[in-house]
């Protein structure tokens, strides 16, 4: 499968095309036509952990209004606009979001540092909802969908491990 990805971060545009094949059981990613090795993981909603020759990356994806996707990296943000008709097919109905309650999960060991919402309040897709503290740096979590932030389970101050459940959004 083959997109064109055009990236707009503080540096600019950049388009790249991005194809992925099947190799036995394993994927294989090539990026502008090079051979990447790289292993990604998606390890809570709207974030995934990848394994690029040798580094690891936490990458925050959140998806727009307009049907673009928000990426976020540590201090690095950049808005990706994938172009394959097959795989966007829904951009003309708007943004795809996630449907149904949905759980907020810490994708993170670290410690609640500060609370954004609070229960009954109404969200937008893409929506900050949780800041938790890992390793020195501030990660935003962020609704999945437009909803009402059904319940918080955490306070601020208070440590929490990858997985656990932060908040429930309807």
């Amino acid at each position: 499968m083959k997109f064109e990805v055009e990236l707009t971060g503080a540096s600019g545009k950049k388009k790249h095309i991005v194809a992925f094949e099947r190799d036995g059981d394993a994927q294989r990613v090539l990026l502008d036509g090079q051979l990447i090795a790289a292993d990604v993981v998606q390890v809570a909603p709207n974030t995934i952990s990848i394994l690029l020759a040798g580094q690891a990356y936490e990458i925050h994806v959140t998806p727009s209004w307009d049907g673009t996707l928000k990426i976020q990296s540590g201090p690095d943000e950049f808005t990706a606009e994938i172009k394959d008709p097959r795989a966007w097919r829904g951009r003309q109905q708007g943004a795809l979001e996630a449907e149904g309650r949905q759980r907020i999960l810490a994708p993170m060991p670290g410690k609640v540092i500060r609370l954004l919402v609070k229960a009954g309040d109404e969200v937008e897709s893409g929506q900050g909802l949780i800041v938790v503290e890992a390793m020195k740096m501030q990660n935003e979590i962020r609704s999945p969908k437009k909803g009402k932030v059904e319940r918080l389970l955490v306070q601020e101050g208070q440590t929490v491990d990858t997985g656990e459940i932060l908040a429930w959004v309807e």
